[in-house]
Parts: structure tokens; sequence; C-alpha cells
């Protein structure tokens, strides 16, 4: 592996994730990034768990989507454990799909059966969280060697400050976003029922207990139909 070369397309795929100004922008470079620099690898995602259940992120191929599938379906996959921080796995690689399973007995054939021949993943990981898998697979078996592993260990490294870095900006984009529709359904609930600011707040908290609805979502329902009740 030429590592002058690499270090090079690093160096541009890094600036290319400072330049993106979104989460998903941003996931899907990570992910062709892994098919573009990674010798061998020919489809790429993210794995995240949300409440126990896999979810599919920036997928290069509908294999990695019917991979994670089939470990969400069996509870078990190398993806699937390394997802998962109780574990403490932050890398893994499966070299061979077609040799005998001691560990995912049941996701191995299954895996098989997709066309695949051998995968890595790694943990996207800061010193504060924890945030998902990012998966490499080879349709071919014995294709990823240590010299892989340790370009997919540096990517990955500058993968996960650049999720979370966007998954930061998201998530307060969508802060100030619940914030001012929340204050636009206030506005809607004191014109019209000619109460004050705390009662009205009130009402959409009330509301949203009663009906066991996030605030946002009872305020959006007030911004959309403007209704006097939430």
């Amino acid at each position: 592996m030429d590592w002058r070369d690499f270090a090079r397309q690093m160096a541009s795929m890094a600036r290319n994730l400072l330049a993106e100004s979104g989460l998903e922008p941003t996931l899907e470079e990570i992910t062709e990034s892994a098919v573009r620099l990674v010798p061998g690898c020919d489809a790429a995602g993210i794995l995240v768990l949300e409440d126990g259940r896999a979810r599919s992120l920036a997928p290069t191929d509908q294999v990695v989507v019917d991979s994670d599938r089939i470990q969400d379906r069996l509870r078990e996959g190398p993806c699937f454990d390394v997802a998962r921080p109780e574990l403490d796995e932050r890398v893994f690689r499966i070299p061979d799909f077609t040799a005998p399973a001691e560990r995912w007995p049941a996701y191995v054939p299954e895996a098989r059966g997709l066309g695949l021949g051998s995968m890595m993943g790694f943990l996207l990981y800061t010193r504060e969280e924890e945030l998902g898998a990012l998966n490499m697979y080879s349709r071919k078996p014995g294709v990823f060697t240590e010299d892989s592993e340790t370009a997919g260990w540096l990517l990955a490294s500058h993968a996960a400050v650049a999720f979370s870095t966007a998954l930061t900006g998201a998530q307060l984009r969508e802060a100030l976003a619940t914030r001012h529709m929340i204050g636009e359904a206030m506005g809607i609930l004191m014109g019209r029922h000619h109460v004050t600011e705390e009662r009205a707040f009130e009402l959409l908290r009330t509301q949203s207990q009663r009906t066991n609805t996030k605030l946002r979502d009872v305020a959006r329902r007030v911004c959309e139909t403007g209704a006097a009740e939430p």
C-alpha cells in the first residue's frame, strides 16, 4: 500500500468533511471515502443503535442495508456488537465468510448468502461519546489485510470527529427550530385565548402530557392548523 498517496487522500477527505454543512452529507462523504480509500472495500455504511434497534446510515450499496437488517433480526453480528458500547469492542475483522464461523454462527451464513466475502468494522468514538460503527465490506474473501485495517482505523478516527461535530450542529439547529416553533404556537394561543405567555406554554405542556406527544409535535400541529386548541 502506498501510504504517501493514502495520506494525501486522507488530507483531501478531511478538507471535504470540514466543508460539509449537514449531517447527511458528512456521513455520505465518510462512507464514500471508505470505498475510495481502503483497498478491497466494495461497500460501506454506518450502523447506529437506536433503542436497541439497528439503523443504517449513508450506505453505499444495498448489501450494507441487508447485512444490517440480518444482524438486527438475529440480534447478533460484528457491526451490531461493535455499535454496542457495553461490549467495549473497537475493531473487528472477518477475513473469510466461507470459513467456519466460531463467532456469530447465525449471521455469517446469511451474510455469505448476500455475496459477501469479508468485512471490517470500526467503532466511531470520541473522548466524550460513542456514535456507532463504520463498516466496510468486500465481495471477495481474504481481501482485508493488516494494512487495510490500519487504513480503516485512520479513516474512522477522522470520521468520528466529523460525525460528532455534524451531529452537534444538527442537534443545535433542531433545538433552535423547535424553540422557534414553540414560540410561534404560544403566540397563536395567546392571541386566540387572550392569555399570558406562561398560560399559553402551560396549555401546550398539558396537551403534550395528556396525549403522550412530544412538545414540539404539539406545537407543530398548532402552527400548521392555526387551531385555538393545542
